[in-house]
């Protein structure tokens, strides 16, 4: 009997473990691109750990959060279409704006679709979309080659999941992606300078004001 009551609880706890463990598969797998940054530690174990050693790694993250915090890295797209309409347009260029502040910093636009038609159009469409947001940002003043449109497994992460036409699951979502190889700050590991250039910058200018202030 207490083997037997045993089994049962072995059982049950296995059993919820695979449920959860499909949960948080489930979870994963429908997880915004965007909402979390490639470290790259995924078979580029070298990279890894020399943006760990260097302190890039960090950086990089504070920034993708700050990015995501300040801005909407998101615009919509209509049905089977890769036009900017005027909501799109206005989200860009604020993302452009704050893009602006960090010359040393590169982005990728992932580029995604809603489940109607094939896999292989929708990678297309996809990647399309992501590049004209690409397009439109480098039209804001934006360097091209700190930009790259990559389609994020087409139509694979919707938003809402569904086999019909949904607006939000057709998308772009901009993120930070690391920095400028060839960039003198980069180079010089001063990656807190570039992070927190604006509030340094806010600083200067108070001391100034307050300096005038003084003066006479």
């Amino acid at each position: 009997m207490k083997y037997m009551i045993t089994a049962a609880v072995a059982a049950a706890t296995l059993s919820a473990c695979s449920s959860a463990d499909r949960q948080i598969g489930a979870a994963s797998f429908f997880t915004e691109a965007g909402s979390t940054l490639d470290a790259g530690d995924f078979g580029e174990a070298t990279m890894n750990n020399r943006l760990v050693q260097t302190g890039a790694q960090d950086y990089t993250i504070n920034l993708a959060r700050r990015f995501a915090a300040d801005v909407d890295t998101t615009v919509n797209f209509a049905f089977d279409s890769t036009v900017l309409d005027a909501a799109a347009r206005s989200a860009l260029m604020k993302q452009a704006d704050w893009i602006r502040q960090f010359p040393e910093v590169r982005f990728k636009v992932y580029g995604h679709t809603d489940l109607v038609g094939s896999q292989t159009y929708n990678r297309s469409l996809g990647l399309r979309r992501a590049q004209a947001v690409v397009a439109f940002l480098s039209s804001q003043g934006i360097d091209r080659s700190r930009l790259e449109a990559v389609v994020s497994f087409g139509e694979t992460q919707p938003l809402i999941v569904t086999d019909g036409r949904e607006r939000r699951n057709r998308r772009t979502v901009t993120e930070v992606t690391g920095f400028v190889k060839n960039d003198p700050m980069v180079l010089n590991g001063k990656y807190a300078a570039i992070i927190f250039r604006d509030y340094v910058a806010s600083a200067t200018s108070q001391i100034a004001v307050t300096a005038d202030q003084l003066g006479g």
